[in-house]
C-alpha cells in the first residue's frame, strides 16, 4: 500500500493499473509504480493498490506468472530497520507488472482493509506476547537474583514493579483473547462481526501502545544484563514499537475508530453490549460503562479527542473482561489503579495494600 509521497494517505498513491483484457473484477491489469514499504518481499504474491480507470483498486500481483516467467517486480533495496530484521522489508518497483483485480474497481481501500483487520489482530497478539515474554524474563531474574540478603523478588518495591507489569500483561492478554474470539465467530454472528470491526482498532491501539513501556521496565528489572545482546530483552525492546506503527499508527487507528462509529452505528451498539456483559460485577466498572455510553451517545468526537476516546473504550473494555474472567486479585488491582487512579505515572506505583506478592508471583515461570 505505502508509497513515498503518501505514507498512510494511500489515496495519494500514484501507481497505475491499465486493463490488459477488458478489466473488471478478476481481470488482468498492468501495474506501474513504486512501493516504499513492501513487507516480506520473499512472498509468492502481494496485494497492491493502484489507480485503475475506475479509481484506486486492489490487485493480486504474483512473483511468478502462470507461464512460469517472472513478473516485472524489481526489488530496489532492503530497509535497514531498528528491529524486526528476521522479517525483511523492502522498496519495490512495478514495471508493467501483471496483476489481477481483487474486489470491486474503485473500492481498493475497502477491499484491502479486510486483510488489514486481520493483521491488526496479529499486531495485537504480538504485542501481548512481547509483554508476556519480557515480564517472564523479569520474573525469573528477580526470583533467582540474590541481593542485600534476600532475592530481589522478596523486596516489597520490586514486588510492586513486577506486580504492576503482571497486571498490565494479564489485562492485555484477556483483551486479545476476547478479540480473537470475536474474529472466530464473526462469520456466523453479526454482533461479533461488528465488535471485531471496532474492537480490532481499539485493542490494537491500546495494547501495542502499552507494550513498549512494559518491555522497557522489564528490561530495567534485569538490570545491566538485560541491556546486553546476550539477553533476549534488547531484541524485544526493538520489536515492541513496530506493532504500533504497522497496519496504522496511533493516529490512523484512533481516527478509524471515529469513522467506524460514524459509518457503522451497529459497531458502537455491539461495543456497548459487549461492555454490559461485565455490568453488575463491580460498581467501578458500571460507572465507566456509563461514561462510555454517554461518550458514544453524545455529539461526534472531533479528531483532537480521538485518542482520549479510544483510551476510555480500551480501559473500560479491559476492566469489564477482567471482572468476568480475570484473577480476582489482578482484576481488583487493575480497577483500583487504572480506573480509580490509585496509581502513579510509572510502573511500581500500585497501592501498597494491594496483594503485591501474590500478583508478582504470577509473573514467575514455573520452571
Amino acid at each position: 500500500m505505502t508509497e513515498r509521497q503518501g505514507g498512510s494517505d494511500v489515496r495519494a498513491n500514484t501507481s497505475t493499473a491499465i486493463p490488459a483484457d477488458g478489466g473488471g473484477v478478476g481481470g488482468e491489469y498492468r501495474l506501474t509504480g513504486a512501493k516504499w514499504f513492501v513487507s516480506a518481499p520473499m512472498c509468492d504474491a502481494f496485494l497492491a493498490l493502484a489507480h485503475a480507470p475506475g479509481g484506486l483498486s486492489c490487485f493480486l500481483v504474483p512473483r511468478v506468472l502462470p507461464d512460469g516467467s517472472r513478473n516485472q517486480l524489481h526489488l530496489i533495496r532492503l530497509k535497514d530497520k531498528l528491529g524486526n530484521r528476521s522479517n525483511a522489508s523492502s522498496e519495490m518497483e512495478l514495471v508493467d507488472a501483471a496483476g489481477w483485480m481483487v474486489g470491486d474497481e474503485g473500492r481498493g481501500v475497502r477491499t484491502i482493509i479486510d486483510m488489514v483487520a486481520g493483521t491488526r489482530l496479529d499486531c495485537t497478539n504480538w504485542a501481548a506476547a512481547l509483554m508476556r515474554q519480557a515480564v517472564t524474563q523479569a520474573g525469573w531474574h528477580v526470583t533467582h537474583r540474590a541481593a542485600f540478603g534476600t532475592t530481589l523478588g522478596d523486596k516489597p518495591l520490586m514486588q510492586n514493579v513486577l506486580a504492576d507489569l503482571e497486571v498490565e500483561t494479564e489485562a492485555a492478554t484477556v483483551l486479545v483473547g476476547r478479540l480473537s474470539g470475536a474474529f472466530e465467530r464473526a462469520s456466523a454472528d453479526p454482533g461479533e462481526a461488528a465488535l471485531a470491526r471496532i474492537g480490532a482498532a481499539v485493542a490494537k491501539y491500546w495494547v501495542t501502545k502499552r507494550s513498549t513501556p512494559v518491555v522497557r521496565e522489564a528490561l530495567e528489572c534485569v538490570g545491566g544484563n538485560g541491556y546486553v545482546e546476550e539477553s533476549v530483552l534488547p531484541r524485544l525492546y526493538r520489536e515492541a514499537p513496530l506493532n504500533s506503527i504497522w497496519e496504522g499508527s496511533g493516529n490512523v487507528i484512533a481516527l478509524d475508530v471515529l469513522r467506524a462509529l460514524a459509518r457503522t452505528p451497529e459497531a458502537g451498539d455491539a461495543f456497548i453490549a459487549e461492555l454490559e456483559r461485565g455490568s453488575g460485577g463491580d460498581q467501578r466498572v458500571d460507572q465507566h460503562i456509563e461514561h462510555v455510553r454517554k461518550a458514544l451517545g453524545g455529539p461526534p468526537r472531533g479528531e483532537a479527542d480521538a485518542r482520549r476516546l479510544v483510551e476510555l473504550l480500551a480501559v473500560t473494555w479491559t476492566a469489564s473482561l477482567l471482572v468476568q474472567h480475570g484473577d480476582p486479585d489482578v482484576a481488583d488491582t487493575y480497577l483500583r489503579s487504572r480506573l480509580d487512579g490509585e496509581w502513579g505515572r510509572e510502573f511500581g506505583t500500585l497501592p501498597s495494600d494491594a496483594p503485591l506478592d501474590r500478583i508478582a508471583a504470577r509473573a514467575v515461570p514455573l520452571n
